[in-house]
């Protein structure tokens, strides 16, 4: 297991997120150390607004001391408002080899849950099967963009293998917990040779897909004919989601005119 690079503390926790399909997030952790290089929207965020000097400080995560505390005090004032909680938006709540991190999220999910707050988690590391302990009503999801290791050597190099992912999320749907995946970023072709079917089928199990476009990388927008590839994707994706009663969400900007 590996080690947090340090702990800070901050003023609040729980924030509304303004992103399409979510509702309040807390991102207890300042860092993350999967190392992604699509690029990671997080980190160019948290560069730009000078919390990060630079990719490798980004990828020394730091874990938030007074996580819980901020909960005590921000949850009875904001439960009343609150739809769901995320796990996170701007860093990942199980992130892969990190005990101290996982602990965190499963105090915060057991907190939020015993005041009556439903949680969605999204991660690229490893779900615990304890999780099936908790409210029903939780959701717990992973990113998955494809099933080429080699690719997600290459593109998540810190994160957990792809097979390791799929197979906690379906221990937590066997155990009857409401389980979703992440298509996001989709890789072009000339990112990644893949079929979207394959892919598509072996997450049919779960309870919702969002699927997305790759952004802000240049091998993706210089592939030709990128807009119509994935304007193809997302049409497939919503024909599989309401042949097999999955729900669905699409990406904005994902559909573009061609």
């Amino acid at each position: 297991m590996s080690e947090v690079a340090g702990y800070i503390e901050r003023k609040t926790m729980l924030y509304k997120t303004g992103v399409e399909y979510g509702d309040y997030t807390m991102n207890f952790v300042l860092g993350c150390s999967h190392g992604c290089l699509f690029p990671c929207y997080a980190f160019l965020q948290k560069k730009r607004f000078g919390q990060i000097k630079d990719y490798a400080d980004w990828c020394s995560p730091r874990l938030v001391s007074n996580t819980l505390e901020l909960l005590d005090n921000e949850i009875p004032r904001l439960k009343g408002k609150i739809v769901s909680v995320q796990l996170c938006f701007t860093t990942d709540p199980f992130m892969y080899g990190y005990q101290e991190i996982a602990d965190m999220a499963i105090a915060s999910i057991k907190k939020l849950n015993a005041a009556g707050v439903k949680c969605t988690v999204l991660t690229k590391g490893i779900l615990p099967i304890s999780l099936a302990e908790f409210s029903g009503k939780n959701e717990y999801g992973i990113t998955l963009i494809s099933l080429d290791e080699e690719y997600r050597k290459k593109m998540e190099p810190g994160a957990a293998p792809y097979k390791d992912r799929l197979e906690a999320l379906k221990a937590l749907h066997d155990a009857g917990c409401k389980t979703w995946i992440s298509m996001e970023p989709y890789p072009t072709p000339n990112m990644a040779e893949q079929d979207l079917h394959e892919l598509l089928e072996t997450v049919s199990f779960v309870d919702r897909i969002i699927f997305g476009r790759t952004n802000y990388n240049k091998t993706a927008s210089s592939y030709e004919g990128h807009r119509a590839f994935y304007n193809k994707c997302a049409s497939k994706v919503i024909s599989f989601c309401e042949e097999h009663g999955i729900q669905y969400h699409i990406k904005e900007k994902t559909i573009t005119e061609e």
